[in-house]
């Protein structure tokens, strides 16, 4: 490929924020939910209560109810959105009919200072963490130990790997900053690059931090996935 001269921005990192419209009722029903799912699995599993639980990843099948295929169809119209806006210029100039693959669904709840150290997931283009359940706003951040910082999101440009070397001055500050931290609020989706490195701090509160984390695949309903320009003639 050959630039023209100018300035280039090359490889952004997308991400895409979303909140469900009606995320009051539906999360208190999946609170339930989830509490009875891990009772069950822990029994199965004769596995013992801890600070940290992280459910079987085949969600998308395991609940019927009317309330979750609204959910799933929000997180999938979430992501089209997410994508169709990060893939823009690459994508035909009049769209691809777009099949989405939930490749695997499951929930976490966590507190008393669990956390999930950094990691990317695989096997996908695009991963999604959606808050259930957490500490309103102002009780999260007064936490004496782990201030503003209790339960977020951490995520990590892709030049952090290559900061801890780096020479920082003024000509690289668009380096910065090298990590970007999201709240937790309830109804909230966050879609992100499966390959963008990201944590959960430490979370503790008077409530558990409930999140159902996804993973999804994106393709060419027509049956090819090479739109991109680099098909072969």
């Amino acid at each position: 490929m050959s630039l023209p001269s100018g300035h280039h921005a090359l490889w952004p990192t997308p991400l895409g924020i979303h909140r469900h419209p009606a995320a009051a009722d539906l999360n208190a029903l999946l609170a339930r939910v989830f509490g009875a799912m891990r009772e069950v699995q822990r029994a199965r599993d004769r596995a013992p209560a801890n600070a940290f639980f992280a459910s079987d990843d085949d969600l998308v099948s395991r609940i019927r109810l009317a309330e979750w295929q609204g959910f799933l169809r929000f997180l999938i119209e979430s992501l089209r959105d997410t994508a169709k806006a990060a893939n823009e210029g690459f994508w035909p100039a009049n769209g691809l009919d777009l099949q989405v693959r939930i490749e695997g669904m499951w929930f976490q709840m966590s507190n008393g200072g669990a956390f999930h150290d950094v990691h990317t997931h695989g096997n996908c283009s695009w991963s999604g963490v959606y808050v259930v359940q957490v500490d309103d706003a102002a009780a999260r951040r007064a936490h004496p130990v782990h201030g503003a910082t209790n339960g977020v999101t951490r995520f990590y440009g892709p030049s952090f790997a290559q900061l801890a070397g780096a020479h920082v001055d003024v000509g690289n500050a668009y380096l910065q900053p090298p990590h970007v931290d999201v709240a937790p609020e309830p109804g909230q989706l966050v879609v992100f690059p499966s390959w963008l490195a990201h944590r959960a701090l430490p979370y503790d509160g008077a409530a558990e931090r409930i999140v159902v984390s996804f993973n999804a695949s994106v393709h060419n309903a027509q049956g090819s996935d090479r739109s991109h320009g680099f098909a072969a003639a």
